[in-house]
């Protein structure tokens, strides 16, 4: 299976009185987002499921890709690492999972995927985390990174 880790893009910074949820992209975040989508959606499987934190920059993020997507609240921000296992279907969904979420969650799940302890993986803003958990006769479930593309890479 594959897990594509997704942080959204640059947000404005929370002011106050404002629901952390409803902080929208920096004209930098949308500008690194649609980056990332095209490189993505070169990249990204047909029937690729793509899930999405209920906060606006996880959805203005992910709404670059131009794919449908679901939101759930699994990826709140804060989100539990097994609520995201969960949510992806984690190791055995049949198609690729894209998770479009929060640090430290995002991080805390490569961190524990990836056997890193017990602290969060640093991900970066609009960062792509591509991970598959791979299985070979005789050993034990492994999960590779295929791939971590940042935006100013691009």
């Amino acid at each position: 299976m594959d897990l594509i880790l997704w942080r959204h893009a640059e947000a404005f910074d929370l002011e106050t009185g404002q629901n952390d949820l409803e902080r929208a992209l920096t004209a930098r975040g949308q500008k690194h987002a649609s980056r990332m989508a095209a490189w993505l959606e070169r990249q990204l499987p047909e029937g690729a499921r793509i899930l999405c934190s209920p906060a606006v920059r996880a959805e203005q993020t992910v709404h670059a890709l131009g794919r449908k997507y679901k939101i759930r609240d699994a990826l709140s921000p804060g989100a539990n690492v097994d609520d995201l296992l969960e949510a992806a279907g984690w190791p055995d969904a049949k198609n690729a999972v894209v998770l479009v979420g929060h640090q430290p969650s995002l991080g805390l799940l490569a961190s524990r995927l990836l056997n890193m302890g017990n602290g969060p993986c640093p991900i970066r803003k609009g960062a792509i985390w591509w991970l598959r958990s791979r299985h070979r006769e005789g050993h034990a479930p492994q999960t590779v990174i295929m791939s971590v593309t940042v935006p100013d890479r691009l």
